[in-house]
């Protein structure tokens, strides 16, 4: 489930219901383009493809200023107009990460975790930190379209992937997340992961949030210490990432954060492009603004130093007008 509806459970619980017909706030750096036209971008696009040298700047300015939804009619615009399949005609031309950046953003956001958790789990080695961020917080119905676009995307089932790659507590914890989307249990002697995974996995947001309330009563320590003293390695982290994501007086914007971290995003640049393409219509910008207060600089300033040409630009796009 998401931050976002977990939020609203808390709210509810503790009797401050949001008031009829008021539009929920939008946190995502991308609007929709009011002015849109497939054709006339398809048409805009096909033309910084056959420029010389190609055009990236007219491509950054089409594909990171409109809405993903627009995007796909761009794409069924352009194969109708031109006969031609955009990502692979883009592909033809484009390199490097910005080539990366320009696709993910033509995939739907079920396709495009799909691909990211099938690029985690190809080859040899596995990326636990791609596969906790997907499935530890994505909701219910984000992932049975993540598990569909999977399985039409690559011909198997996302859980047979799982199973190839991982094994005990920690491909456990990953299928139970994979049926459900959705954890606690401390034992006096040891801990049982089953009661962890079994709990964080099959309880509503709502029921989860009482869970954490209740806890932090109880307990010495608040959940998440808890969870981080009693359990080690990749299930922990998996779990963490959920716990974290879950709990009522924490929020998915601080894991994202953390997570553009120099140690890591500058390192492996499909951190960064993941994190900006799949939140920039959900709450990039709250990202942007706890970014800044975490490290004393904005995300953006950190992209203008660590990363170069095109993609700088792309990437920059994404974050808005900020």
């Amino acid at each position: 489930m998401s931050p976002s509806t977990v939020s609203s459970s808390c709210v509810l619980l503790q009797g401050k219901a949001p008031s009829k017909g008021s539009t929920p706030p939008y946190y995502g750096t991308i609007t929709p383009d009011p002015n849109f036209s497939a054709s006339r971008d398809a048409a805009a696009l096909q033309r910084a493809i056959e420029a010389k040298g190609v055009d990236e700047s007219a491509i950054t300015e089409i594909l990171a200023r409109r809405t993903n939804a627009q995007r796909q009619q761009i794409k069924a615009a352009y194969e109708n107009d031109t006969g031609k399949d955009l990502v692979k005609t883009l592909k033809s031309v484009l390199k490097s990460h910005y080539e990366d950046t320009v696709v993910a953003l033509l995939m739907n956001p079920a396709q495009y975790d799909a691909y990211e958790l099938r690029q985690a789990m190809k080859g040899l080695g596995t990326n636990e930190k791609v596969l906790n961020e997907i499935l530890g917080t994505r909701s219910n119905h984000e992932i049975r379209l993540l598990k569909t676009a999977f399985k039409e995307a690559y011909g198997a089932e996302l859980e047979h992937n799982i199973k190839g790659d991982t094994s005990g507590h920690y491909e456990t914890a990953l299928l139970a997340l994979s049926k459900q989307g959705t954890m606690t249990g401390e034992k006096k002697i040891g801990t049982v992961y089953s009661v962890f995974i079994d709990i964080l996995t099959s309880r509503s947001e709502a029921q989860l949030c009482k869970i954490f309330k209740q806890y932090d009563k109880l307990g010495t320590q608040g959940f998440p210490k808890a969870l981080e003293h009693e359990m080690k390695g990749d299930v922990e982290d998996c779990l963490m990432t959920l716990g974290k994501c879950l709990c009522c007086n924490s929020n998915m914007v601080l894991f994202e954060c953390d997570a553009l971290t120099l140690q890591g995003a500058w390192a492996n640049c499909n951190t960064l492009t993941r994190i900006l393409v799949s939140r920039s219509e959900v709450d990039l910008k709250k990202i942007l603004q706890e970014y800044k207060r975490m490290y004393g600089k904005t995300l953006q300033e950190d992209i203008n130093v660590e990363t170069k040409g095109d993609y700088v630009k792309i990437l920059l796009a994404l974050c808005g007008d900020h």
